[in-house]
């Protein structure tokens, strides 16, 4: 079987001329990260309503803190730089969601926005390290 993120092997993505600032790494690690669970799960037969839902558990700020929870023990210093970066530029999040998970999320994305950009067979193999501690 392929690896779950083999599909970034297909991407070639273009660095920006000019570094981009940690909101917009987010806004791209976050088409990442829901681009990695929609293959996932194209992968299976299902109805795209119940396939819908069960992406939007998994790109929800607290799952996306507990994914995160999860990388810590593999991420660089230099990772962990790109995570309190995005994490500190998050602001508050939605009136009822849980800041700190919504700031956690941010620094995920990111990271995940970075890589893509700039090392996408790290990325790969965070996400399959993912993948495989929690199938």
């Amino acid at each position: 079987m392929r690896p779950a993120s083999s599909w970034l092997a297909g991407l070639a993505p273009h660095p920006p001329q000019a570094e981009l600032g940690p909101l917009q790494l987010a806004w791209l690690g976050d088409a990442v990260w829901e681009l990695h669970h929609r293959l996932q799960r194209c992968q299976r037969p299902g109805r795209s309503h119940t396939l819908h839902q069960e992406v939007v558990q998994v790109v929800r700020a607290d799952a996306q803190a507990l994914a995160l929870e999860k990388l810590d023990q593999q991420l660089t210093d230099a990772e962990r730089d790109l995570v309190r970066r995005g994490r500190n530029r998050a602001g508050r999040g939605p009136r009822r969601g849980d800041a700190a998970a919504y700031g956690q999320a941010t620094g995920l994305e990111a990271l995940l926005g970075w890589l893509f950009l700039h090392e996408p067979a790290r990325l790969a193999e965070l996400l399959d390290h993912l993948q495989e501690i929690d199938p």
